[in-house]
């Protein structure tokens, strides 16, 4: 049996999600708030991190940069009704794997559980990997390695290379990688796309087989001499 740790500060909601999950067979252990989340989680532990964002005493994502610490690779899924794409861009780079806007239906919310299960929580122990060149990318813990030179990516980094890695010498589209990673293709999302696009060419910069080509117009490709 799943364990989901709900951390969310409206007792209703709360309430609702917490029932809705254990009739699903999970096991839900409910936190009011970020301290009380993190204090839940050194003593229970966690197959998953339901979690809002706005909350006293401390917030989600401060929580969220604690249990990171703690655990690198436990699924975390933000709840939130900020929708900027600033603040859904800062919940992704410090660790968090998924996010449902409020207000959302409980079934949506199921799924992305399933999902985030099925990819990081149940078979997270059989990392995938990819070779890219002299490179060994980690998709679990987000680490590129050659040799002695390590590299730490972020989530949208991370994110980004495992769609180039599993397309190697094929143009994958802007828009399909923008809905990966910010689920929306949204013109104003193409400058920060390619900031992240070069973000990766200098991560993987000591293999000079490697280059991330600009397909103007179209996207991108990752290609190996």
């Amino acid at each position: 049996m799943n364990r989901i740790l709900l951390v969310e500060d409206e007792a209703d909601l709360s309430l609702i999600v917490a029932d809705t999950l254990r009739s699903q067979g999970y096991e839900v252990i409910e936190a009011v708030d970020g301290i009380d989340g993190l204090d839940k989680f050194k003593t229970a532990g966690a197959d998953i991190v339901v979690a809002d964002v706005m909350m006293p005493r401390m917030d989600g994502f401060s929580m969220a940069k604690e249990i990171r610490r703690l655990s690198p690779a436990v699924p975390l899924l933000f709840l939130t009704a900020k929708s900027a794409i600033d603040d859904v861009e800062k919940g992704f780079e410090i660790g968090a794997n998924d996010y449902i806007k409020k207000p959302f239906e409980l079934r949506e919310l199921i799924i992305r559980i399933k999902a985030l299960l099925r990819r990081y929580g149940d078979n997270r122990s059989d990392d995938t990997k990819f070779a890219i060149g002299g490179y060994t990318f980690n998709t679990t813990t987000q680490m590129l390695t050659m040799g002695d030179n390590v590299v730490e990516l972020s989530h949208f980094e991370a994110m980004i290379l495992e769609r180039l890695a599993s397309n190697i010498g094929k143009t994958v589209d802007a828009s399909e990688l923008m809905i990966a990673v910010w689920q929306r293709d949204d013109p104003s999302n193409r400058n920060s796309l390619h900031g992240y696009i070069h973000k990766l060419r200098r991560a993987l910069r000591h293999d000079p087989a490697i280059a991330i080509i600009n397909q103007r117009g179209f996207g991108y490709m990752l290609t190996i001499k």
